[in-house]
């Protein structure tokens, strides 16, 4: 009797360990108004970049972790890493495939290797392995500036949609 007894009250603690985690990230806190501006973070996201160089089917930018783009445990957050690399892809593939053709994002997987922790300075390195008449593949590396240690990658597969003909 003693055990169903013992297992419910460990169950109360991880409930409670759980719901203290939450409210630590704000879960019940008020959104400020400025981030209800449309694609407030793909823009904070692109402030940030700086583009050092730019070819056919390669881009190279850099990047300093800001706190509002720190997660929890005041390291680049996985969601930012992501928005960034879908933003480094896009521009990469664009040196290569027209104006004309939209791009549509398939697919994109991303590696967490590490953590980049605030103000630290990253190195973002995009390559175009693969463009044809429908499909463009880019890779990406992030790097940190200081040391070089590979941080994230990731890989964006991009379907091209035809041009319309009206």
């Amino acid at each position: 009797m003693d055990e169903p007894r013992k297992q419910n009250d460990e169950n109360i603690a991880d409930e409670e360990s759980t719901l203290q985690f939450f409210q630590g990230l704000g879960i019940s806190a008020n959104l400020p108004e400025f981030v209800n501006s449309g694609d407030f973070f793909s823009k904070l996201i692109g402030r940030a970049l700086t583009v050092d160089h730019i070819s056919r089917g390669h881009l190279t930018c850099f990047f300093t972790v800001k706190p509002c783009l720190a997660n929890y445990y005041k390291g680049l957050h996985g969601g930012a890493v992501a928005a960034m690399a879908e933003r480094l892809a896009i521009a990469c593939a664009r040196t290569v495939v027209p104006e004309d053709k939209q791009l549509f994002l398939g697919e994109l997987s991303i590696s967490y290797l590490s953590a980049a922790s605030i103000n630290a300075e990253l190195i973002a390195d995009a390559k175009l392995v693969r463009s044809g008449r429908n499909l463009s593949v880019v890779s990406i590396e992030l790097k940190l500036k200081q040391t070089p240690k590979l941080v994230y990658t990731a890989h964006a597969t991009f379907y091209h949609l035809p041009a319309s003909r009206l």
